[in-house]
């Protein structure tokens, strides 16, 4: 099977806004998306990809930190049909970036630990809990298929410092060294 480098929506692509609808049990079209999804992520040199992120209104998402050498044993996970069903009380706060908003960065607090229902590649259920990086992670992701970005969870003033970046990437202003969507029409 040939992988496939699929282009990552950009701020402003309406994609990003738009709730991930329900994965079908049995969608033969998954697995092939998923092993073209883990391309384009490793390409782009990212840990995490939601399915908006590259065009389809999935609700999947996927995770590899294992890029990073503080985790070289976590192995790449697939959540399908994601639901956080518990948020610890402790927060953290972190500096995140996404592909979709290339070279902006912000610290964004978040609970330390989660507990996600969800169904595996084979479409298993499954609940885990999960803390940390790792946490963090799946709640970025899990955040794109609500149609939310990291940069609407920090203050308006960290919002105000980066709204000429965000127009630039908007408008594709931004050099990135992966495939990416050509801006939609208004």
């Amino acid at each position: 099977m040939t992988m496939t480098l699929l282009p990552i929506n950009q701020y402003g692509d309406k994609i990003l806004r738009k709730k991930a609808q329900p994965v079908k049990k049995g969608d033969p079209e998954l697995v092939a998306f998923v092993k073209n999804m883990f391309e384009t992520m490793h390409n782009a040199m990212g840990v995490g990809l939601a399915a908006n992120q590259v065009g389809s209104n999935k609700a999947v998402f996927i995770v590899d930190i294992s890029v990073m050498k503080e985790y070289p044993n976590e192995k790449p996970r697939v959540f399908v049909n994601p639901k956080i069903i518990e948020r610890s009380e402790e927060k953290i706060s972190y500096e995140e970036g996404c592909l979709s908003i290339p070279d902006v960065r912000a610290d964004v607090v978040r609970p330390k630990k989660i507990k996600i229902a969800f169904q595996d590649l084979e479409q298993n259920e499954m609940v885990l809990e999960f803390d940390d990086f790792l946490a963090r992670v799946i709640q970025h992701e899990y955040d794109h298929l609500q149609g939310v970005f990291f940069t609407d969870r920090i203050s308006e003033w960290e919002q105000k410092k980066i709204k000429k970046d965000l127009i630039k990437i908007k408008n594709r202003k931004i050099e990135v060294d992966y495939p990416v969507t050509e801006r939609e029409k208004d």
